[in-house]
């Protein structure tokens, strides 16, 4: 390019986009070079897609010179070697059959919905719950004759209808935002995958539910688990960029569990038992948390039914003296 040769004139150059990319070679270089003295050459770019396939293309020359210098010191011979070599080009062949593109936005897309399903279903779930946790309500529960048992499995169970809704309605929206992806073997797996956190967001929503009973609160710990859990374990950000200390913390969280399954499913060429198998072992993580949770509402349900039954005495008690 036709541009003086001063500084502030190559910086308006680039300023203006008139050049992409500028090489600076200093006094001597031929000679220094073929002496073996790496001289180095400094250069300024925009930094633009062009600039960057100049800059691929002058590290690639001055590579393949530096190779070939060590044994070659004669100039014509040395040019006739790297352009011999440079003009060489290798076929490449495409094996993977993956939509890699589709398929990422996929893996985004049920990373995201950790935080959705789980926020929804605490937040609902907990509004649920506390509306039966109401004095009058919880009252005549009490001196009812049903088992706190039998009672809290109707109530799981019913607000599990209420889950899988939520994990219904984003399956739903996939299929409309992603397309053909959710009808193939990866698509299906990542719906799985979300069925069994979704289960899972049910035994960690039923859990809080029962340990909080002001409606007030909700709003808060939504943001505590969902937020929290999503940012620890890679919802949000990508699970590459976070430090391994942040890792090791979200290894307690069955979010990270969930997000690696969706991360190998991104990857994943054949489908066979080999290739399967870890998803089949983080599924298996997520259903032990479920597990435990469930457990942890049984003791907790166990010692607020001791509480009640000493009520349900006094009460039949009073009955008994008023009939008297």
């Amino acid at each position: 390019m036709d541009i003086q040769n001063n500084e502030e004139s190559i910086n308006d150059a680039l300023f203006y986009r008139d050049v992409n990319y500028i090489i600076y070679i200093p006094e001597n270089y031929r000679q220094n070079f073929l002496d073996g003295k790496n001289p180095k050459i400094e250069i300024k770019s925009t930094g633009d897609y062009q600039a960057s396939l100049a800059e691929m293309m002058l590290e690639r020359y001055i590579k393949v010179a530096n190779i070939y210098q060590k044994n070659i010191k004669l100039e014509n011979e040395l040019i006739s070697k790297i352009n011999e070599t440079l003009s060489k080009q290798t076929d490449i062949e495409i094996t993977s059959k993956l939509d890699t593109n589709n398929l990422s936005k996929a893996t985004f897309y049920y990373n995201f919905a950790s935080y959705s399903i789980l926020a929804g279903a605490v937040y609902l779930i907990c509004l649920v719950i506390s509306s039966f946790n109401e004095e009058k309500i919880k009252k005549r529960t009490i001196i009812s004759n049903m088992n706190y048992r039998k009672h809290s499995k109707q109530l799981l169970l019913s607000n599990g209808v209420l889950s899988i809704t939520l994990w219904l309605l984003y399956v739903i929206l996939s299929f409309i935002l992603i397309g053909k992806t959710m009808f193939t073997i990866h698509g299906i797996i990542l719906m799985i995958n979300s069925l069994v956190f979704s289960i899972c967001a049910l035994t960690i929503a039923f859990l809080i539910a029962n340990l909080v009973n002001n409606k007030n609160a909700i709003n808060g710990i939504v943001n505590v688990v969902a937020l929290g859990s999503s940012f620890l374990c890679g919802a949000f950000v990508p699970i590459e960029w976070l430090p391994d200390s942040v890792l090791k913390v979200a290894h307690i969280l069955p979010t990270y569990w969930y997000i690696q399954n969706n991360e190998i499913v991104k990857t994943l060429e054949t489908i066979n038992f080999e290739t399967l198998k870890p998803i089949i072992i983080n599924m298996g993580v997520i259903f032990v948390f479920s597990i435990i949770f469930v457990i942890l509402t049984n003791i907790i349900l166990k010692k607020k039914n001791d509480c009640n039954r000493g009520i349900r005495r006094i009460v039949r008690i009073s009955k008994g003296t008023n009939m008297v």
